[in-house]
């Protein structure tokens, strides 16, 4: 009996436990009920928990045979600062907060696969339960890194997984290398000389200048990032005056950045700063960039890659595997941890159509249930494939 199957046993209990995650949506680094019920079902499970590792997260260590070498699954709670556009029972009882990227059906499947293994136990080794806070823009993953979570619980490798509309329940899409890009956000404060719409000549008008540096920073990947290569700048913010008749003192610029290298993210950040510097001084404005880091590319692992790849073909068959993923230009902090260990991240088809093909940060979204038991299966199969009794 495959790990699917098995789980499929429960699954009614699984999917009361995501929709009750679904119900109390909690955001970064405030999953408090969220991490307690999660430690409490471990617990339960006759795993050992270790609680507030990095602030709001958990691990679960379970141990079986004499095996010396470890993996990390991995899986993150928070929810969106987003309303909830559905009228279902289980639609968010917390006002602005929803999870609307499937981050309670991710958790769900990680107890799912947690409850597999400690009721099968056919693996020689450690397996750590990994339940991340704050994977939306906050630094999560960094914050359980820096708690020492890969010093505390030691891991030869670390899988993650997210769901994916659009794909078939039962299908999976992975690549080697490159998986999800890196994502910068920026801001850009233009300072000039305000004054008199109708006397512009009296003034240092910030707000051309603006306009100027945004189209430029259109030419970075077109004229200076390789043409095999690829990366994204989205200007999402132009804030200036607010009176029809007045030029404004400052202009600011807000948005973000993506690509699939570090380099290439270095020479983007690079081009902004040149272009909007010298542009600011050519309209005898100043500019000041504030460029900051929010996740590094998603970076698989070929080893670890195959190795997830085989063990879901195993499960479902080849044909509905894909091993070529197309990457994405989306963002995932599970890279933080993929820096520190080998490992791979793998999507999971929550479905098509109105059962699950809805995009995440929608306020109509959510997690197709019908989904967890793949996802929560192939947690597991990765844990007896790469453990399979033996040590390496």
């Amino acid at each position: 009996m495959s790990p699917i199957e098995r789980i499929r046993r429960y699954q009614d209990e699984l999917t009361a436990w995501r929709r009750d995650f679904h119900a109390h949506p909690e955001t970064g680094f405030e999953e408090h009920r969220t991490s307690a019920l999660v430690a409490e079902r471990l617990e339960a499970m006759g795993i050992e928990v270790h609680r507030g590792i990095g602030r709001t997260g958990v691990v679960g260590i379970l141990r079986n045979g004499r095996g010396n070498r470890a993996i990390g699954l991995r899986a993150d709670m928070d929810a969106l600062e987003m309303p909830e556009a559905n009228d279902f029972a289980h639609k968010s009882t917390n006002p602005g907060k929803m999870h609307g990227c499937g981050h309670d059906g991710h958790t769900t499947m990680l107890l799912g696969a947690a409850r597999y293994l400690a009721e099968t136990k056919n693996f020689e080794g450690t397996v750590h339960f990994i339940f991340q806070p704050a994977e939306e823009g906050q630094g999560g993953a960094q914050a359980m890194v820096a708690d020492g979570l890969f010093e505390r619980f030691p891991c030869d490798s670390v899988y993650g997984l997210h769901n994916r509309p659009g794909m078939p329940v039962g299908h999976y899409g992975i690549r080697a290398g490159a998986m999800m890009a890196g994502c910068g956000f920026f801001d850009l404060h233009i300072h000039g000389k305000g004054g008199h719409g109708a006397r512009p000549e009296s003034t240092v008008d910030p707000v051309v200048c603006g306009a100027a540096i945004v189209s430029a920073f259109q030419s970075i990947i077109g004229r200076n990032v390789a043409p095999n290569d690829t990366g994204v700048v989205s200007v999402t913010g132009f804030t200036a005056g607010t009176a029809y008749n007045v030029i404004p003192e400052t202009v600011s610029l807000r948005g973000t950045v993506r690509a699939f290298r570090t380099e290439t993210m270095a020479l983007i950040e690079a081009r902004m700063r040149a272009l909007a510097g010298s542009i600011a001084t050519g309209f005898g404005a100043t500019a000041e960039l504030d460029f900051r880091e929010v996740t590094v590319p998603v970076v698989n692992g070929v080893e670890q890659t195959a190795l997830i790849a085989d063990a879901a073909a195993a499960m479902v068959g080849e044909a509905h595997v894909d091993r070529a993923r197309i990457p994405a230009m989306g963002s995932e902090d599970f890279s933080y941890m993929l820096a520190e260990r080998p490992g791979a991240y793998i999507l999971v088809g929550n479905g098509e159509g109105a059962a699950g093909g809805c995009e995440v940060h929608n306020p109509a979204y959510d997690f197709n249930d019908a989904a967890i038991p793949y996802g929560a299966g192939i947690l597991a199969a990765v844990v007896e494939k790469e453990l399979a009794g033996h040590d390496r």
